[in-house]
């Protein structure tokens, strides 16, 4: 199985992308079998349905508006949907679940945040501990779990173009890096990315102002976490920089895992 995640900052602007994307990967020798979205900024009235169907795949997914907004695409049927987090109210659209296959799947959109100390940036880390604990919850029904999206965390100093010009501010404050690693010393769940030996300056995020992408200074925010069950098949994980190259693209290119 390999699973994918890509925020694609409007679907309705990228959809010729996504299904490009889609098309590429059905042509590869490990075609892409799961694919989640983040910020689809649509509502669930205007998700592109037939033209995902008419290629084969199931989904569910939870939208609104201009922002926000989740969806999980796979090929193989979807069971125990669950939208959002039934452990924190929110009328914001961040998270989809759902099983595959036997893997549970679980697809966040989370919080930006604004900046650090700010009324967004509470709701952020308040919305982490409520994930955490749906995750913990999950875990104890389904071994085999994949946690996944757009985390606006890089959890290191080795995901961040230029350590010292981030500091301690939005996506590499010390709270935010804490949320991270409960995932991981916690929850016990591994980051797929780190589990290999990488090149250095990878990144999923660009900046679309002052060529960031052109100058590669990105973070790494988009992650893929399994569950220890899952994570001893990782056979791969990596970042796909080719749809950050696009006309009018995400700022976000696709991160993958397979697992054998």
């Amino acid at each position: 199985m390999i699973v994918s995640s890509w925020n694609v900052n409007s679907l309705n602007v990228r959809l010729p992308q996504v299904l490009d994307w889609l098309a590429a990967q059905q042509q590869a020798a490990a075609p892409v079998d799961v694919l989640c979205l983040q910020e689809l900024k649509l509502t669930d009235d205007k998700f592109p349905r037939e033209a995902f169907e008419q290629l084969g795949w199931h989904m569910a997914y939870t939208g609104q508006k201009t922002y926000n907004g989740v969806a999980i695409l796979s090929r193989q049927p979807l069971t125990d949907v669950v939208l959002n987090n039934p452990r924190y109210e929110d009328e914001q659209r961040r998270l989809v679940a759902a099983t595959i296959d036997g893997v549970r799947i679980i697809n966040g959109y989370f919080p930006n945040g604004q900046e650090v100390g700010s009324d967004k940036y509470a709701y952020k880390l308040a919305w982490l501990d409520a994930l955490i604990e749906l995750v913990r919850e999950d875990l104890s029904r389904f071994p085999k779990l994949v946690l996944c999206g757009d985390f606006n965390i890089a959890p290191a100093d080795a995901d961040v173009h230029d350590p010292a010009l981030w500091g301690e501010g939005l996506h590499v404050s010390p709270q935010e890096r804490a949320r991270f690693f409960r995932f991981i010393d916690e929850l016990g769940l591994k980051d797929t990315f780190r589990l290999f030996e990488q090149a250095p300056k990878l990144f999923s995020w660009w900046d679309y102002r002052n060529l960031g992408f052109q100058k590669n200074q990105g973070l790494r925010i988009d992650h893929i976490l399994a569950s220890p069950a899952l994570a001893t098949s990782c056979k791969r994980s990596w970042i796909d920089r080719q749809p950050r190259k696009n006309k009018q693209p995400s700022d976000h290119a696709p991160v993958l895992a397979e697992f054998a």
